[in-house]
């Protein structure tokens, strides 16, 4: 439950973000996202600051927030530029890049069933992008998707691990903190000051973030990752239904082909990384 509410509060956010696109450059919207979200947080920070804010690993907390700052911001292009449904479609091949980003990073050995559920997966990206169409995508909206989802990967590789010696509160603290940090410089370059009903629609936005971020960290959490994938998929879905009625979007067939084809491969790879004798998790928790 906690996973399928932060799939449909993060479609709600999106939606926002698309919606607001014309008038707030993505650099702005993710600020003004961490503003909130660093906003929500402060009481229960400034209650108890050493316990919330103290951390084991501090330069990892400083990389991953690093990277998730410009994920948002590369994401939010991706949704203001793209349909929803085939934004949310190139965003879930972050699974498919854990993959090599595991070879890479972790020095892991990836079994064959599993590299050739990547290429897949990544077969599937080329018929969501229709590069051979008149009605392809290729673009910089559709970089910008997979540059986020590249960048997530890296930033959601650990989180399954952190959450086992830091709070829920204190990852969110970290979080909004930094990302307030980081992103501050380019959103001072492209400024617009919010006014009015628009001011509102930033702040719901971040609110929705925010929610979207403690319902994804108390579900991964609770359960285990392989169980709550597949859960998480259900943006597809949620995505259609928005696009359509907020934006009069209806999902082409390569779009569905293709989100059906990157998503039938990720849960195959989840599938296969839960069958294995040395779990990721146990792996990512001795990574210095």
């Amino acid at each position: 439950m906690w996973m399928l509410a932060a799939a449909i509060t993060f479609t709600l956010a999106m939606s926002l973000v698309k919606f607001l696109g014309n008038s707030y450059p993505p650099a702005v919207q993710t600020f003004c996202r961490q503003v909130v979200s660093l906003v929500v947080l402060l009481p229960f920070i400034l209650a108890a600051p050493g316990r919330v804010l103290r951390t084991a690993r501090p330069a990892y907390m400083l990389s991953r927030s690093a990277a998730s700052s410009l994920a948002l911001i590369l994401a939010y292009t991706s949704y203001q530029q793209l349909g929803l449904a085939q934004a949310n479609a190139l965003s879930f091949t972050r699974i498919l890049f854990m993959v090599p980003l595991a070879m890479l990073i972790l020095r892991e050995h990836v079994a064959p069933g599993r590299m050739l559920s990547t290429l897949v997966g990544f077969g599937g990206v080329v018929v969501v992008l229709q590069p051979w169409s008149a009605h392809s995508i290729l673009g910089w909206g559709a970089a910008a998707g997979i540059g986020a989802a590249l960048l997530a990967a890296w930033a959601l590789i650990g989180v399954k691990s952190m959450t086992r010696d830091h709070s829920q509160l204190t990852l969110l603290a970290w979080s909004a903190i930094l990302g307030v940090l980081f992103t501050a410089p380019a959103a001072a370059l492209e400024w617009k000051t919010p006014h009015g009903v628009e001011l509102v629609l930033l702040g719901l936005m971040g609110a929705l973030s925010t929610v979207t971020q403690a319902c994804y960290i108390k579900g991964m959490s609770m359960g285990e990752a392989t169980a709550m994938a597949p859960i998480d998929y259900t943006r597809i879905v949620f995505a259609s239904l928005f696009g359509f009625a907020f934006f009069g979007e209806v999902p082409g067939g390569a779009t569905l082909v293709g989100a059906a084809i990157i998503i039938g491969a990720a849960l195959a790879i989840t599938l296969q990384a839960r069958r294995r004798v040395v779990p990721l998790e146990a792996i990512l928790t001795e990574t210095p």
